[in-house]
C-alpha cells in the first residue's frame, strides 16, 4: 500500500457527504433523544440541593413526596431517551456502513487485472469486512458522545457554574496540562492502529492462501511451516494492537487524573466555605454530583478521540480503494457491438509489465466463425490475448478489433457480452447447479434449459446428485469432480450464446475419459463462433482451421497442423517432443524445466525441440 494520509477534516466531510447525509432526518431525532438523555444528568444533579436543604436538613414531609416523584420522572425520561437514540443510532450505523461495503465492492470489481495482481484477496476481504465493521461501530460511538455525552457535559457543566464559577473553574485547573499529552496519543494511537489494518490485511491474506492451497501444503508437508508463518504474524499484530490499546486507554486515564486534581482543589476550597456558612450541604452535593457525573462523559469523548484515531487508520485505507484511478473505461458515446461471428485482429500489439515485455508488435487475425489456436511455450502471450480480447488490461501500442469496431469504442459491458470463457479452472459459486448456470437470469425456459444441459452433457450426470439442479456445488464447486465442473461451466458457455468463444486449455486437468467428454460438448459449442483456443495438448487442436505458434509476445507461424507439420519450426519440434516414439509430454510448459535440466542446448538453436527429445527420450 501506499503512504497516503487524510486529514481528520477530510475523512469527516467524506463520511458526512456520501453516507451520513442521507440520513440527516433519523440523526436529528437521535440527537434530539440524546440531548434530552443528557440534560436528565444536569436535572438529577439539580435535584439534589433540594433533597438536602428542604428533606435531610430541614425535614420538610411534602418535599419528600415530590421530591421522589421527580427523581423518578427523570430515570424514566432518561430510559425513553436512552433506548430510543440507541436504536436510531445503530440503524443508521449499520446502513451507512452497508452502503460503504457495497460501494467499496462496486469500485474494485470495476478496477483492471493489475489493480487485482497488487491487492491479494484476502487483503481486499479485509478492506470490505473488518475495517467497514470496525469504523461502523466508531460512528455511533462518536455520534453518541458528540451528541448525549458532549450535550450532557455541557449541561452538567451549567448546572456547577451556577452554584459557583471559582468551584468550576478550580474543577477543570488540569485540563491545560492534557491538552500536549493528549494530541501524542492521538498521533500515537493512529500510527499503530494503521499498522494494524496493514498487518490485519497480511493474516487475511495468509489464510486465504492457505485454506485455497490446503492440498499443495499437505503434499508438501508445509503445515508447521505454515503454522510457523501464520504465528509470527500473529504475534506481530497482537503487540501491534496493545500497544495501540495501550494509546487508547491513555486518554480516559489522563481525565482521571485531572478529574482527581481538580475535586481536591474544590474540596480544599469550598471545604471551608461550607464550614463558615457562606454555602450550604445541598449546593456542595449539587456541585459534587454534577461535576461526578461529568467524570463518565469525559471518560468516554477522550475514549472516542483514540477511536477516531482507530477508525481513521481503517478509513484511510479504504478512502485510498475509492480514490484510486479506473484505469478502463467505457467511452462517452460507445459503437454498437457485432452481432453475428466477427473477425477478430490485433495489429501491431505491445504489452509490458514493468521491464518484462509480454507482447512485441503482435498481429494475428482470427477469421469470422473458424477455430483459431494458439499454441507456445508458457509466457509467449496467449493468455494475455484473452485478458485484451475481454478488455481486463489494454495495450501500450496496437490496437484491437472485433468485427471491423475497436474495443476501446465499445461498451465494457457489452463488449465482454460478446465472449464465453472456458478455462482448465472452472470457477463455480457456492449455490445451487441451476444459478451457476443461469448466473441470474430469469428469462430461461425449462426447454432452453434443458437443451444446454443435453448438449454439455450435465445431463449424463445430473441423476445422480441427490437434488438435481437444486444441488449446491459447494465452495468453487468442490461437490463436483473436475470433469462435471467443466460440462457445468460450457451448459453456462451455451446458454449465453455468444458470437465468440474462448478456450484456455478447457481440458488439459481432466482424465481421458472426461475429456473425451468435455471435448464433445467443446465441438458443439464452438460450431458456427468465432472460435480461439488456448492448448498445450496439440492433440486437441488438430482440427482447427488455422493455428498460430507464438514465442516470447510474436506470432512465429500460422497454419494448419499438417501444413505447420511440413513445415519444421517451432510447432513440428513441439509435436515431435509429444509425440515421436511414444512418448508424452502432455504439458508444452514443461520446456521451460526440461531446459534447465539440459545444459548446453539454446532455445535459439534451430530444432532446439527435436535435439532435446532425442537427448531425453533417445
Amino acid at each position: 500500500m501506499s503512504d497516503v494520509t487524510y486529514t481528520s477534516s477530510e475523512l469527516l466531510k467524506w463520511l458526512w457527504r456520501d453516507y451520513l447525509r442521507k440520513h440527516m432526518g433519523l440523526l436529528m431525532i437521535a440527537i434530539v433523544f440524546m440531548a434530552v438523555e443528557g440534560a436528565t444528568m444536569g436535572a438529577l444533579a439539580k435535584l439534589m440541593q433540594p433533597m438536602f436543604d428542604q428533606v435531610f436538613v430541614a425535614g420538610q414531609e411534602n418535599a419528600l413526596i415530590w421530591v421522589g416523584l421527580v427523581l423518578v420522572g427523570i430515570f424514566v425520561l432518561r430510559a425513553i431517551a436512552g433506548v430510543t437514540q440507541k436504536v436510531l443510532l445503530t440503524r443508521i450505523a449499520q446502513k451507512s456502513a452497508a452502503d460503504m461495503r457495497i460501494d467499496l465492492l462496486d469500485r474494485m470489481m470495476i478496477q483492471d487485472g493489475a489493480f487485482h495482481q497488487t491487492h491479494p484477496p484476502g487483503f481486499l476481504v479485509q478492506r470490505v469486512q473488518s475495517d467497514v465493521n470496525a469504523i461502523g461501530a466508531v460512528w455511533q460511538a462518536v455520534i453518541t458522545g458528540t451528541g448525549r455525552d458532549f450535550i450532557g457535559l455541557i449541561v452538567l457543566l451549567g448546572v456547577a457554574v451556577s452554584i459557583d464559577p471559582v468551584w468550576a473553574l478550580l474543577a477543570c485547573i488540569g485540563v491545560p496540562l492534557m491538552v500536549m499529552p493528549a494530541a501524542l496519543a492521538q498521533r500515537f494511537v493512529r500510527a499503530r492502529s494503521r499498522e494494524a489494518r496493514d498487518l490485519g490485511a497480511h493474516l487475511s491474506t495468509r489464510l486465504d492462501e492457505v485454506f485455497h492451497g490446503i492440498v499443495q501444503i499437505k503434499l508438501n508437508a508445509l503445515e508447521r511451516y505454515q503454522a510457523r508463518q501464520y504465528r509470527d504474524l500473529t504475534r506481530t499484530y497482537v503487540r501491534t494492537e496493545v500497544r495501540a490499546s495501550f494509546g487508547n486507554s491513555a486518554l480516559p486515564g489522563m481525565i482521571d487524573i485531572m478529574s482527581g486534581v481538580g475535586f481536591m482543589a474544590v474540596i480544599l476550597y469550598g471545604g471551608s466555605e461550607i464550614i463558615d456558612g457562606e454555602k450550604t450541604i445541598g449546593q456542595f452535593m449539587t456541585f459534587f454530583t454534577a461535576m461526578g457525573f461529568t467524570f463518565n462523559p469525559l471518560r468516554r469523548l477522550g475514549a472516542i478521540s483514540g477511536l477516531w484515531q482507530t477508525a481513521a487508520a481503517a478509513l484511510e485505507r479504504i478512502k485510498e480503494l475509492m480514490d484510486a484511478p479506473v484505469n478502463l473505461k467505457s467511452p462517452e458515446h460507445p459503437v454498437p457491438v457485432p452481432t453475428a461471428a466477427p473477425d477478430i485482429v490485433l495489429d501491431g500489439v505491445s504489452l509490458s509489465y514493468g521491464e518484462a515485455k509480454v507482447l512485441d508488435s503482435l498481429s494475428l487475425t482470427a477469421t469470422a466463425g473458424q477455430t483459431t489456436a494458439l499454441v507456445g511455450a508458457s509466457g509467449a502471450g496467449k493468455s494475455t490475448i484473452f485478458n485484451l480480447l475481454t478488455r481486463l488490461i489494454d495495450p501500450q501500442q496496437g490496437s484491437i478489433s472485433i468485427g471491423g469496431v475497436e474495443l476501446k469504442d465499445m461498451e465494457i459491458a457489452d463488449l465482454r457480452g460478446l465472449f464465453s470463457v472456458v478455462t482448465q479452472e472452472a470457477l463455480l459459486f457456492d449455490e445451487t447447479l441451476r444459478e451457476n448456470i443461469v448466473l441470474g437470469r430469469e428469462n430461461v425456459s425449462d426447454d432452453e434449459l434443458q437443451k444446454v444441459l443435453e448438449a454439455a452433457h450435465v445431463a449424463d450426470f445430473l441423476p445422480k446428485l441427490e437434488h438435481g439442479l437444486e444441488t449446491r456445488v459447494g465452495p468453487r464447486g468442490s461437490a463436483l469432480s473436475g470433469g462435471q465442473r467443466q460440462r457445468v461451466v460450457i451448459a453456462r458457455a451455451l446458454l449465453r450464446n455468444t458470437p465468440i468463444l474462448l478456450l484456455d486449455e478447457a481440458t488439459s486437468a481432466l482424465d481421458a475419459q472426461s475429456e473425451k467428454v468435455v471435448q464433445q460438448a467443446l465441438d458443439r459449442l464452438s460450431e458456427g463462433r468465432t472460435t480461439l483456443v488456448i492448448a498445450h495438448r496439440l492433440s486437441t487442436i488438430r482440427g482447427a482451421d488455422k493455428i498460430v505458434v507464438m514465442d516470447r509476445g510474436r506470432v512465429m507461424d500460422e497454419g494448419k497442423h499438417d501444413e505447420l507439420l511440413a513445415w519444421g519450426g517451432i510447432y513440428a519440434d513441439l509435436y515431435r517432443l509429444q509425440f515421436e516414439d511414444g512418448k508424452t509430454v502432455s504439458d508444452s510448459r514443461n520446456v521451460t524445466a526440461l531446459r534447465a535440466l539440459q545444459p548446453g542446448l539454446k532455445p535459439s538453436e534451430p530444432n532446439f525441440f527435436q535435439r532435446l527429445g532425442q537427448r531425453l527420450f533417445g
